[in-house]
């Protein structure tokens, strides 16, 4: 979790399926309070480095045998409270009803076969800017109240950390089958000692052909305290010439929102219109503040909003500024910000101390054809869906659901993204108006797709609400990106309008005529 090195991962795997294949549990007397406990430890453990390997049939086996496990203890153990191992079998079956909602077709991991563009990898190899960067850091943090969650991994972060890695192509990506035996289809011989790891075998299930993960500190409900002190160590060990990532998805001011839940969707062109603009007039004189007085922008105002990351502490030591984040833009920063007063973070831009930020920041609020799916609660935040595996965010912004989903429509769809995506590539390596801030990052495979499917979310958004929705249900990019991605561009407007009509949902968006 530290290192974000896919060898200790799959280390820790192997040595977990060990132990389930060879039943070592199985032997203990069913009053063994202590083992019963290890083996509840166990269990918890596996399940979550099975999620983040995201072996998806090995965390539907555990899961049913943690579920009996605590239920046994529960009935064998009745002067003993399981009441915390309860909750964390709660916290499991609502993870992956939650996270195989959709089933994902393509991983959350960027793999070349899908990601990699055979028409503008030409163009993506030949690009170099003026002056490049290397994505080599990553903080990622999350905090809803009820969020989805599993141990310390919310569904927030566990699809950053997905997005932010290389899909395995080795042997290790093949699901197969847990036997009690070894991995070779020989009997295991007991007599000798017991829980030994083929470390050739573990070397095999790497894929050498791979570039490191840029390393990766997930943080579980921080506070403001120790997010900065953990964003100061990272920018004191930053190499030369390479860029930090921040995520931060967090609800603003005291993590309440002042919108009904009623509103937060959008809709038809015949059903929906009426309702935004009356949102919006509402809104007139929302709390969002001006962030800039005779074209200067004030101190004050990098400190009126804060991002609350939690109910850890008291006062201040839950609220993080955007002002904070301005020390540390003395080295390069890609920061994206997933909350309710995201925009808060505008000041930052023009306000750097060294280097110049790139910055995404999501809408203020979300867009649902369904009210019921803009509880980040239950679903998680929509901005973080759509630049992790946008097709999906999209079918669920639209109402489509998984049952709903015929594969070869599904696959289709993918197919229209792939195009465009791959069309948008070549765009940004041969424009002579993008800012340094994007074409220095340009090169790298992770933020790349970053931007493109950002390119995408804010087309979606700037359709789905009528011509006259205020600019805050927008996602906003800084600096600005060539005005040939911009959401009223044909080249943009034509994917958004290609995958409406693939999936029957046209009459949602208010696309003009091709």
């Amino acid at each position: 979790m530290r290192t974000s090195e896919a060898r200790f991962i799959v280390e820790a795997y192997v040595f977990y399926e060990a132990i389930l294949s060879r039943k070592y549990f199985e032997g203990a007397k069913v009053k063994q309070l202590g083992v019963r406990f290890k083996e509840l430890r166990f269990y918890a453990r596996f399940l979550l480095v099975s999620l983040i390997l995201n072996r998806t049939e090995m965390v539907k086996f555990l899961v049913d045998r943690f579920r009996d496990l605590v239920d046994d203890c529960n009935a064998n153990f009745r002067e003993t409270n399981f009441k915390e191992w309860k909750i964390v079998v709660q916290e499991i079956v609502r993870f992956t009803k939650v996270d195989t909602a959709f089933a994902y077709i393509r991983p959350l991991r960027y793999c070349a076969m899908f990601d990699s563009h055979a028409a503008s990898l030409p163009y993506v190899a030949r690009f170099h800017a003026k002056k490049v960067l290397k994505f080599k850091d990553a903080i990622l943090t999350s905090y809803h109240r009820n969020e989805v969650k599993f141990a310390e991994l919310t569904l927030d972060t566990y699809r950053m950390l997905q997005c932010l890695e290389w899909e395995p192509t080795g042997s290790f990506y093949q699901k197969r089958p847990v036997l009690p035996n070894d991995h070779s289809g020989a009997s295991i011989d007991h007599s000798g000692t017991s829980g030994v790891i083929d470390i050739n075998f573990v070397a095999d299930m790497t894929d050498p052909s791979l570039p490191p993960n840029p390393r990766k500190a997930v943080l579980y409900r921080p506070s403001a305290t120790h997010l900065l002190a953990v964003i100061a160590t990272v920018c004191e060990e930053l190499p030369p010439e390479s860029i930090m990532l921040l995520y931060l998805s967090s609800s603003g001011k005291a993590g309440h929102s002042n919108v009904p839940q009623g509103e937060h969707s959008g809709g038809s062109r015949k059903s929906s219109s009426s309702k935004i603009v009356s949102r919006i007039s509402q809104k007139q004189n929302s709390s969002i503040p001006e962030y800039h007085v005779n074209g200067k922008k004030e101190s004050s105002d990098c400190y009126e909003n804060y991002l609350w990351l939690g109910p850890r502490g008291n006062g201040d030591r839950n609220n993080l500024y955007p002002g904070d984040i301005l020390p540390f833009t003395r080295r390069p920063l890609f920061l994206i910000v997933d909350s309710d007063i995201s925009h808060a973070f505008k000041v930052i831009h023009g306000a750097e101390k060294g280097e110049t930020a790139a910055l995404l920041l999501s809408p203020l609020r979300p867009a649902f054809k369904d009210p019921s799916s803009a509880d980040t609660t239950q679903y998680g935040s929509q901005f973080t869906f759509f630049l992790t595996a946008p097709l999906q965010a999209f079918c669920q912004m639209v109402g489509i659901s998984s049952s709903d989903a015929n594969v070869d429509i599904y696959n289709d769809a993918e197919s229209i993204l792939s195009t465009s995506f791959s069309e948008w590539e070549v765009l940004l390596c041969t424009s002579t108006s993008l800012d340094l801030v994007w074409a220095q990052v340009l090169s790298d495979p992770f933020l790349r797709r970053v931007i493109l499917r950002f390119i995408l979310c804010r087309c979606v958004f700037f359709h789905f609400f009528p011509p006259e929705a205020s600019e805050e249900y927008l996602p906003v990019c800084l600096p600005q990106l060539p005005s040939c991605f911009s959401p009223k561009s044909d080249v943009v407007q034509s994917c958004v309008r290609r995958l409406a009509n693939h999936l029957g949902v046209a009459d949602y968006f208010h696309l003009s005529d091709a």
